[in-house]
């Protein structure tokens, strides 16, 4: 039986941290499924089809990885799956105090539901979404934080007539 991850996130954008995790989960597990949440009261920048496309395009053609999405509880998602198991990244102690309070609520949800947790690498724990956006927002280049098919997209999103 393989033992499979459900890696969930906004990816908005996808950046080079969220890759190093999944090659890290790839490590401990046989398969990860990277879900995308799709919370529709959240204006994400890119749409939910632009975010799977940055992951599919970037994870390449390693059959371990399936790209997906959900706009329920993490944890009906997971049942729904058959996937008990979410791989989560830490870059900070502020992470691991909102990680410990979801780990807890998701196992009072679902006695059967775990969460491991793993450090995000040294040349990423100061990379999030939110920065990036910002950064590429003022034309700042995010060219060694996100994937190049990213970069790309956030120059459209932020041409430099928009700024």
């Amino acid at each position: 039986m393989p033992r499979l991850a459900i890696y969930p996130g906004s990816f908005d954008p996808l950046t080079n941290g969220h890759l190093s995790l999944i090659q890290r989960g790839l490590k401990i597990f046989d398969g990860l499924v990277v879900a995308v949440a799709n919370n529709a009261a959240k204006k994400a920048l890119f749409s939910l089809e632009e975010r799977k496309q940055f992951i599919r395009s970037a994870v390449g053609t390693d059959p371990r990885v399936e790209v997906d999405h959900f706009e329920t509880l993490l944890v009906d998602y997971a049942k729904k799956r058959k996937i008990h198991t979410v791989l989560r990244g830490l870059r900070a102690v502020s992470d691991f105090e909102y990680e410990f309070q979801l780990a807890n609520m998701n196992s009072k949800l679902d006695p059967d539901f775990e969460s491991v947790f793993v450090m995000t690498g040294q040349d990423y724990f100061y990379v999030t979404g939110s920065l990036v956006r910002e950064v590429a927002s003022y034309g700042g280049d995010v060219s060694g934080l996100v994937p190049g098919i990213v970069a790309e997209g956030l120059r459209k999103k932020f041409p430099p007539s928009s700024r």
